[in-house]
């Protein structure tokens, strides 16, 4: 699995609270089957480009 989520950029988003380590790993979950879905919708459209209005 590809890392899409910089940690660093987790704790600027949420500042002033601390981030346990399991945070990234769960976000970079979420985002990959929320790609996952929109590929399947972006390619049941015919397209091959990934839009907005995919996810």
């Amino acid at each position: 699995m590809v890392d899409l989520i910089i940690k660093s950029k987790i704790r600027e988003a949420v500042d002033g609270l601390n981030v346990a380590g399991e945070v990234a790993p769960e976000l970079n979950k979420k985002v990959i089957a929320l790609l996952e879905e929109a590929v399947k919708r972006a390619r049941a459209n015919g397209r091959r480009t990934l839009q907005a209005r995919d996810l």
